[in-house]
């Protein structure tokens, strides 16, 4: 090792978020409004559907608006100046452009839910509505504006004016003789040209801005899921939190055992036969006609718990059977409280038989 190397301390990286969120700190954030959303992918939709919208709906809208303004020339123009008047003309102005732009502001609409539904899904939340007076704090704001974010906000607002700015340049130029020649022109062919010009660049520019916003998008998740990344310890804290401290709840499992093994160990008093491998199993069987149909396992062990449930026989005088085939697929196949199977009834019945002609035989006696 070289006399120049300096120590290595490894708990200064065990602070360093180095772990992906968990789901439960990815709900915690969904649930304060924090998202992975990109703020142009709204505005990139709404364009590109009013101008799709727009080439289909564009003549109809040239010929209200020219009824508009024929009907008040032709119309209101003659009528007296009276409030009544200026009033119903203005009213009906007015109710008419609404409804000629209705389909314009219902598609504005549907696009900007398609576009955050399609980037969160549906969420409501009041959080970021509530007050916080760390957002009013001066130095922290002055602070975020030399962040990372801040510039990468700066070159995106940048690179795309630029490249809208060239779109709208090159499009301009490429039409300039059209220009020249436009004073010669009729009026209507005047309108139409240039009409079918800006539906043009608003294709190409919506098409850019939905290109940025893509990448604007794929962005905004990178840096989401960078600021919710946690450190080793975080996410051992809360898996404690959520699931509980092991030693703890190894504890309850183990105190849960106790009394599981407790109460059975009350029921083989009441058991008719103890079923033994001899010594490696023991399983505890109670038949009574007027609970159930077929007898039932009342306890059952392996080893410590299985020297343990013959010892409580012997001591309340309950029968012991040997029997290593039984004892061992009652084992495997019969839980606690659970009626012995049909493919073992024949052989627990002809071991019940031989307890009560044993038991008959004592009584007698």
């Amino acid at each position: 090792m070289s006399r120049f190397a300096l120590p290595l301390d490894l708990q200064l990286f065990a602070g360093e978020k180095t772990e992906k969120a968990t789901p439960k700190k990815k709900q915690e954030s969904r649930r304060k409004g924090q998202v992975a959303k990109s703020m142009e992918l709204p505005s990139a939709f709404i364009l590109f559907g009013i101008v799709l919208l727009l080439f289909g709906y564009g003549s109809l809208m040239r010929d209200k608006i020219e009824n508009m303004f024929v009907s008040t020339f032709h119309d209101y123009m003659g009528l007296e100046m009276t409030l009544n008047n200026v009033s119903t003309m203005f009213g009906r102005l007015i109710f008419e452009g609404l409804i000629l732009m209705a389909p314009l502001f219902g598609l504005a609409m549907v696009m900007a839910i398609l576009a955050s539904y399609s980037q969160i899904g549906f969420l409501f939340t009041t959080e970021p509505l509530k007050m916080s007076f760390s957002k009013l704090d001066p130095i922290k704001g002055i602070a975020n504006l030399f962040k990372l974010r801040s510039l990468v906000e700066l070159l995106k607002s940048v690179l795309k004016m630029t490249v809208i700015g060239l779109v709208v340049f090159f499009s301009i130029w490429n039409a300039r003789s059209d220009f020249i020649e436009m004073g010669r022109w009729p009026l209507v062919h005047t309108f139409s040209f240039t009409a079918h010009l800006i539906l043009m660049l608003g294709v190409q520019i919506a098409a850019i801005m939905l290109v940025l916003a893509v990448f604007d998008y794929m962005y905004q998740k990178y840096e989401y899921e960078k600021n919710l990344r946690m450190s080793k310890d975080e996410v051992k804290q809360e898996y404690k939190n959520t699931e509980g401290d092991p030693l703890i709840k190894g504890k309850i499992r183990e105190k849960q055992r106790r009394m599981a093994l407790q109460r059975m160990m009350q029921d083989v008093p009441k058991a008719d036969v103890v079923i033994t491998n001899p010594t490696h199993f023991a399983v505890a069987i109670r038949y009574d006609p007027k609970k159930a149909e077929a007898p039932v396992v009342i306890a059952k062990g392996m080893d410590y718990i299985a020297l343990k449930i013959r010892q409580v026989a012997e001591e309340h005088g309950i029968v012991k059977m040997e029997n290593k085939p039984l004892a061992r697929a009652l084992y495997d196949q019969v839980e606690i409280g659970q009626t012995i199977p049909a493919d073992l009834f024949q052989a627990v019945a002809e071991v019940l038989a031989y307890v009560y002609k044993l038991k008959g035989k004592t009584a007698v006696k």
